[in-house]
C-alpha cells in the first residue's frame, strides 16, 4: 500500500473544493507547517488563494485551490 505524503493529502483535500486551515491540516493530516506545503504546491504551479480569517483575537490563513481561467474555458468547450 502506497503512503500518501502530506502535500498529496492536502492537494487532494483542496481539489475536492474544500478550503483548509492550519488547524484542519494538523488534525486531518498531521501537518504542522501548512504554509510550507502550500508554498510547495504553488511552486509546482497550483494557484491557491489565501485569505486571513479572524476568530475572536486570533487570525489565521485559510487556503483554497483556484482553477485557472484557461482550464475552465477548456472544460466549457467540450
Amino acid at each position: 500500500m502506497e503512503t500518501q505524503t502530506q502535500k498529496e493529502a492536502i492537494l487532494r483535500h483542496l481539489q475536492s473544493g474544500k478550503t483548509i486551515t492550519p488547524l484542519e491540516a494538523l488534525n486531518l493530516y498531521g501537518c504542522y507547517r501548512l504554509g510550507a506545503r502550500i508554498w510547495d504546491l504553488r511552486d509546482e504551479g497550483y494557484v491557491i488563494r489565501s485569505e486571513n480569517v479572524k476568530q475572536g483575537k486570533k487570525t489565521f490563513a485559510s487556503y483554497k485551490l483556484i482553477i485557472p481561467a484557461h482550464v475552465e474555458q477548456l472544460a466549457l468547450s467540450f
